[in-house]
Order: structure tokens, then C-alpha cells, then sequence
């Protein structure tokens, strides 16, 4: 606005805490997968774990609003998927073709990471 180059404009209040929200949106979902069984990586804080009877694994992946999840039992995968839907109000794309500029294929009895 070439009119106006010699004003300065006051950032309005509700837009200055939008920089507080990722981290407001990581303690909530950092809060959840705790209260829900879930234990953090002591070597990645963006990544839970969580285990059942010493053998059903799930991990999460979280990256900013991104979650990637794999498990080995079935059940526990689905139930997990249907909660953070719930609770989050999430949408569940299925499989995963990209992700963070890394190409994947998946098949029946493989994943090919590119």
C-alpha cells in the first residue's frame, strides 16, 4: 500500500497467539498419548510407544500436525486409529505414499522407502 508506507501496523492480540499454538497443540497431544498408556522416546521427543502383554507394539510418529503410526496387532492399530479420529478430530488418509519428501510403497509383503 504505497499510500500508507510511512504507518506501522499493531499486530492485533488473537493473531500474536497463533505463535503460542504449536506448542499449546503439542502439550495436548503430548498429554493424551501419556494419559493413555503411551511412553515417549527418550531419544526423539516426537515419537511414542506403546506396548501390550510384552509383544503388541504400536509407535507413533508425530510431526507438527502429522501422525504416522504402525503396529503389529491388528486390534490395537484400529482402536488407536478410531480414538485419535475421535479425539482429535482427525481425517485418516490410509497409506502412506509420501512423506517429508521420502517416497513410499507399500505392498502386500513389503515397504519400499524411497
Amino acid at each position: 500500500m504505497k499510500e500508507h508506507e510511512d504507518k506501522v501496523l499493531k499486530l492485533n492480540k488473537a493473531l500474536y497467539r497463533l505463535k503460542k499454538a504449536p506448542r499449546a497443540w503439542y502439550n495436548h497431544i503430548d498429554d493424551y498419548f501419556l494419559k493413555n498408556g503411551f511412553v515417549k522416546c527418550s531419544h526423539e521427543y516426537v515419537i511414542y510407544v506403546k506396548i501390550k502383554k510384552s509383544v503388541d507394539t504400536l509407535i507413533v510418529c508425530l510431526y507438527v500436525d502429522d501422525l504416522i503410526f504402525i503396529g503389529n496387532n491388528s486390534k490395537m492399530f484400529g482402536d488407536f486409529k478410531q480414538a485419535i479420529i475421535k479425539e482429535f478430530e482427525m481425517t485418516y488418509i490410509d497409506l502412506m505414499t509420501h512423506y517429508l519428501g521420502i517416497e513410499i510403497k507399500q505392498g502386500e509383503d513389503r515397504i519400499f522407502v524411497n
